[in-house]
This record gives C-alpha cells, structure tokens and sequence, in this order.
C-alpha cells in the first residue's frame, strides 16, 4: 500500500517535491526487497542450517548407544502431590540408581531418571556415548528438519523487519528535512507580514 501511494507521487504533480520522490523510491525498494530478497535470505539459511543439522543427526547417532540399565534401588523424593498433572510429570521423571555396561564393556552405575515407574530389578534403556556416560537421545531428521524451517522463516521475518526499519528511518530523515524547509519559508515570509510595502 505504501509503495502504491508512492508510485502516486511520482505522477506530475505540481506540488511533488524532491523528497517525495524519494520517499517513494525507497518505499518501491522496501517492497521489492521484502517480498524477493528476506525470503531468499530465508531459504539460503534454512538450507544452510539443514546442512549443518544432518551433519550434527548423523553425527549423534554415530556416537550415542542404547544400552539397557537395570535399576538397584529407587531414590526417595518429594511426597505424593494430590493434583494428577504434577504428580504425573514427577512420575514421567522418577530417579533411580541403576546399573549399566556402556559399548566398550566398563560398568557403570548412578542416578539417573527412569521414563517411567520401575520397580527394583526392573529394567529400560538409555542413550550413552561410548565411555557410558547418559546423553539425550540423538536429534533426527524430523526435528533437523523443523529447526531449518524455523531459523529460515526466522530469517526472512528479520529481514523483513530490517527492511522495513531502514525504509522507516529515510521516511523521519526526510520528514525532518520537510519541517526544516517549511520552518525556513515561514520565517522568511514572516519577515514581510504586517509591512505596508510588501505587496501582500
């Protein structure tokens, strides 16, 4: 809408004066810009980011194991909460010590969190780097995938912004240049107000 009111102003008017010339130039750009250049940016990061996503997918699965852990002892904590949704989260994360043997064959034991209720001797498995240290479950395509789409659309809507903030910042230059301009004319014509031979 902006740039069709300064493509407007570019019609012969009497009354155009430079900076509305520019004004309109830079609201043409802006639009131009927003709608080729921040999606462009958007899809070359989104690309790139998904490059770099699968490296880091293929990467943890190189790197992480399942192994199976089989659990010792369940350790103590908060008593029982009455309401169903917290009480369900705390159960979803109960804390166990257990027993592993990581990939290249050493023990392991410690605290770590059971995805859900285990009785002693009970058993379920988790991910391990090679020495058996736990790790989070490696990223997968999906999720690579998703986290790309986000950072490009992220991009493209920074851009978008950046674009429109530059267009918004030679409008108030220019608006400024306008108020100077009238000020300088109205105090040039006030020099004349009220004089008999002034002609007006």
């Amino acid at each position: 809408m902006r740039a069709t009111t300064g493509v407007w102003r570019w019609r012969r008017n009497p009354l155009r004066r430079r900076t509305d010339r520019i004004e309109a130039w830079a609201a043409l750009t802006a639009a131009l810009l927003i709608v080729l250049a921040a999606p462009l940016a958007g899809w070359f990061t989104g690309r790139a980011a998904h490059g770099a996503l699968l490296e880091t997918v293929r990467l943890q699965h190189q790197q992480r194991h399942l192994v199976r852990v089989t659990v010792d002892r369940l350790v103590s904590g908060a008593p029982l909460d009455p309401d169903p949704e917290t009480s369900s989260q705390r159960d979803a994360h109960l804390r166990v010590i257990a027993r592993w043997t990581a990939v290249d064959g050493s023990p392991h034991i410690g605290q770590i969190a059971a995805p859900h209720p285990v009785e002693p001797g009970e058993g379920f498995r988790i991910w391990t780097d090679g020495r058996g240290r736990v790790m989070p479950r490696p990223m997968d395509v999906s999720t690579a995938g998703t986290h790309a789409v986000l950072a490009g659309l992220g991009t493209a809507a920074a851009a978008g912004g950046l674009i429109e903030a530059a267009r918004r910042l030679i409008v108030g230059q220019l608006m400024a240049r306008r108020f100077r301009r009238w000020d300088e004319e109205w105090e040039r014509a006030g020099q004349t107000w009220g004089r008999a031979d002034a002609g007006s």
